[in-house]
């Protein structure tokens, strides 16, 4: 087993156990009965006041409408789908550091791609970023029982994730999950293999003469990280050769803090494999502090391809997709959910490999 290092929109979100989660309780819809009880009037009172009609007096309005507030009472989805109406709104809650979104271009990416889907059919994302997952469940119960998005799409799927669960109850908001199927709990899901990626990049670096080959991966607790892992360990076992993890939150800090622990071992790797883009700009900053020469004493890899690879001196080798396709194609999946489709599960990509300037035989 390698020798792990530290494990310790816009977004790092708090972690969760990997083990099995309690079931969420199910979402209570407020209702006119339930206002109509708490201000001691008939529901037709409540009716005509929350529709501002008349048939009840200023100070009965008043009060309803101030008990309607505090109850958290929205109309319902039901009521909406009667008049055909739907809110036009598409839902995207992203638990993670709001520092690393600044600097990580990933989701400015994905965005853009889930927005240039929503144009064509005049929607609108509603972007919500939390501190962590349990604010996330928080803010999908609301807009379930405000009846305030169409549907949602949940990205960092964890194992066994409680968010999962949540969407996957009777009436509960339309939604596709970025993720493997494995993770995806019978929703419909759109993913990238970045298991045959993983093994690609470890073959690639083997046929170059690299045998002690390390990966800085990102949160330990999201699912694609336990897949990349997975990967990565098969597949050095596999040729024979040493494999290192060294665990970061995704941040440049700790990108380059993994990066220089590892370089300071006695028996360095002589490639890194990065799990995003800024950590690998951030490892080629410590191999130059170092004095260690990329590529021809140090291999460098970044993921996704974001403009930075190009931009950087020497260019950045990785692992590429568009990662702007891939945004619009889990808002085209959620579309069709929302018009019927039934669940289902849809390859967008596999990254494949650019050598560029930070790749060389050792």
């Amino acid at each position: 087993m390698p020798q792990q290092l530290n494990r310790f929109s816009i977004l790092g979100g708090s972690p969760i156990s990997g083990g099995h989660s309690q079931p969420e309780a199910p979402i209570t819809r407020i209702t006119i009965a339930d206002i109509a009880r708490q201000a001691g009037v008939s529901t037709s009172a409540v009716s005509y006041a929350l529709n501002d009609r008349p048939g009840v007096s200023a100070q009965t309005r008043e009060r309803v409408l101030a008990i309607a507030r505090e109850m958290g009472w929205a109309p319902s989805s039901a009521a909406r789908s009667l008049s055909g109406a739907r809110t036009e709104t598409i839902g995207l809650v992203l638990a993670r550091d709001p520092s690393t979104l600044g600097v990580e271009s990933f989701y400015m990416q994905f965005i853009a791609g889930v927005e240039s889907e929503l144009v064509k059919r005049s929607y609108a994302l509603l972007l919500q970023v939390v501190p962590d997952l349990e604010a996330e469940l928080r803010t999908y119960r609301a807009w379930q029982a405000s009846s305030r998005v169409d549907g949602v799409i949940t990205t960092d799927v964890r194992v066994d994730d409680p968010r999962v669960a949540l969407l996957s109850q009777p009436g509960a908001i339309p939604a596709v999950v970025v993720g493997d199927p494995g993770l995806a709990g019978g929703l419909t899901n759109v993913w990238t293999d970045d298991a045959s990626a993983i093994r690609e990049v470890v073959r690639y670096l083997y046929a170059q003469g690299h045998r002690r080959i390390a990966r800085v991966a990102g949160t330990e607790e999201f699912g694609h990280t336990h897949i990349r892992d997975a990967a990565f360990e098969d597949e050095t076992r596999a040729l024979g050769i040493e494999g290192e993890i060294g665990r970061t939150d995704y941040s440049t800090d700790q990108g380059a803090s993994a990066t220089r622990r590892l370089l300071l071992e006695r028996r360095r790797p002589t490639a890194i494999v990065y799990d995003n883009d800024i950590m690998a700009l951030a490892g080629l900053g410590v191999a130059n502090e170092i004095g260690i020469p990329v590529p021809s004493h140090l291999s460098v890899l970044a993921w996704d391809d974001s403009p930075l690879c190009v931009a950087a001196y020497p260019r950045l080798s990785a692992m590429s997709h568009d990662v702007t396709s891939f945004g619009a194609h889990v808002a085209r999946r959620l579309f069709d959910v929302l018009d019927g489709a039934a669940p289902g599960s849809f390859l967008d990509s596999t990254p494949t490999l650019l050598p560029r300037g930070t790749t060389a035989p050792v």
